[in-house]
């Protein structure tokens, strides 16, 4: 098999010519290492290498495995690959390594993909950008002055480049959406509840987080959730099992929709006039292809959902330091954190139980008012991103908010931080870039980024619909309807076609 033809096919039709015999696991995961090789100097976007076990899972692969013989790569948080440190993109946990798999990745390892390194994200996957002190700047394949998204930058950079033809992500804030819309790939969040946790979490960040994959073609995000959905042993809730595989919706007729759309910002406050012309485009063709479409919107207090949705992120991150200390045996050290983490880490100290609960009672609050929407709306339309994609360096912290963190953390109060108004602040910026996605974190409903409009410069600006909690059926119907209708899978950035061996 040619490079051409390896970029040439999803991971399913990948699978199918392993299984076929034209092609060996051995021989996919060769090609996949030889354009990372040529491709990650200018992105990187594998910051660690698994090769000796990919190579182990190729020569012993099932050939009837979904997706035999498929290169995959994996985020470097949350999930754990026995053997393997997962840092985190940190330097406090950089050396921690896993004493088992977890429960999603033994789903994932049946299906036969050779999991060959770790993917390049932002520190504890807290920001929109994977620029960590640890791994530095990953870089998108459509421009390499510009980010692929966070906080699954790497995956998305690794997709979006044709390294594999998917990549494992993690989504708290929009981190599989956003580096979907930046890098021009299909991008799926489940229900929370839809994939396991286990063994060592029972919700991640509140049960905002949940893993999936970032894919090239509608199908692969299908097919891998058919293979990785549903509880494991001790999981906190059940939801309720699809009625029928994944992958049957994606040729399904969505049938007649009722789509409300908007591009009112529901947090932070601008929005790039490329962003705005990319749903336009999408509301006509959704006309075009039959569904009801209208201008409409929930109703969210977006400045008091801000705060609450930073202040529950703070105690995270603060319960996050403490399970690494608890793992390592002793205090973490200011310098083994960067300025904002160590800053979020001190403020968890100052917040009271009353706040937090407040907090999670303001978001529960808007979740009802969100749910409320969708009783009569099938799905809603919005940017997924107020911006194309940023420029490397453009969404961090300036020199001078670095260096008041700096200050901050030094000081070592987490009082101090809180009457500083980190956290205001924080808030009233912090959604500029990402003004939608965060909500769907909170109340738990599926939504996707779909890469349907490319702006001028040749860059990628995803679209984004949310649907109602469980309902990733009606997402995935209209997901494959949208790329019959407008393919975009052939479409890749020139440094993906001119890689190793093209």
């Amino acid at each position: 098999m040619t490079h051409d033809e390896y970029i040439g096919l999803d991971a399913s039709s990948l699978a199918a010519t392993v299984r076929a015999g034209d092609v060996t696991a051995v021989e996919l995961l060769d090609i996949a290492l030889a354009r990372l090789e040529e491709l990650n100097p200018a992105l990187n976007a594998v910051v660690r290498l698994m090769e000796e076990d990919a190579r182990a899972a190729a020569q012993s692969v099932d050939r009837e495995a979904v997706f035999a013989g498929v290169p995959f790569l994996a985020k470097d948080l949350h999930s754990r690959y026995a053997g393997h440190p997962t840092s985190g993109a940190s330097r406090l946990t950089a050396g921690l390594v896993a004493k088992h798999d977890s429960e999603l990745v033994k789903r994932l390892r049946k299906t036969g993909v050779s999991v060959f390194g770790k993917t390049n994200l932002p520190e504890f996957g807290l920001v929109p950008f994977s620029e960590s002190e640890l791994w530095g700047p990953c870089r998108n394949p459509w421009d390499i002055d510009r980010t692929p998204g966070g906080s699954s930058g790497g995956a998305g950079a690794a997709v979006g480049a044709a390294i594999v033809p998917m990549a494992g992500g993690g989504d708290g804030g929009g981190s599989i959406r956003i580096p979907a819309s930046c890098c021009g790939l299909f991008g799926l969040k489940p229900t929370r509840g839809r994939v396991p946790t286990g063994p060592d979490d029972g919700q991640m960040w509140r049960g905002f987080s949940v893993e999936h994959v970032l894919t090239r073609s509608v199908r692969d995000s299908a097919t891998m959730l058919d293979a990785t959905h549903g509880p494991d042993a001790g999981a906190p809730y059940e939801i309720a099992p699809p009625e029928r595989p994944f992958l049957d919706e994606v040729t399904s007729d969505p049938g007649r929709l009722l789509i409300g759309w908007t591009t009112e910002p529901t947090l932070g406050s601008d929005v790039h006039p490329d962003c705005v012309a990319a749903v336009e485009d999408a509301a006509r063709l959704l006309t075009e292809l039959g569904h009801d479409v209208r201008p409409a919107a929930p109703t969210v207090e977006g400045p008091a959902f801000a705060r609450a949705f930073l202040l529950m992120i703070a105690s995270e991150v603060g319960a996050d330091i403490t399970d690494a200390e608890n793992a390592l045996g002793r205090r973490a050290r200011r310098s083994e954190l960067e300025p904002t983490t160590w800053a979020l880490g001190l403020l968890s100290t100052a917040l009271s139980a009353k706040e937090v609960a407040n907090a999670m009672r303001t978001m529960e609050r808007t979740g009802r008012s969100v749910g409320s929407f969708f009783t009569e709306y099938d799905l809603l339309l919005t940017p997924t991103l107020a911006t194309p994609p940023a420029r490397i360096g453009e969404l961090a912290p300036t020199p001078t908010e670095q260096f008041q963190l700096r200050v901050l953390g030094t000081l070592g109060s987490g009082r101090l931080i809180k009457m500083a108004g980190l956290l205001d602040e924080a808030a009233k910026d912090a959604f500029d870039f990402t003004p939608w996605t965060p909500l769907y974190n909170m109340t738990g409903q599926p939504a996707m980024s779909v890469p349907l409009y490319w702006n001028g410069d040749d860059l990628p600006i995803g679209v984004h619909f949310a649907a109602r909690f469980g309902h990733e059926a009606t997402l995935l119907r209209l997901a494959g309807q949208l790329e019959r209708a407008r393919p975009w899978f052939d479409r890749l950035p020139g440094l993906a076609r001119g890689g190793a061996g093209s």
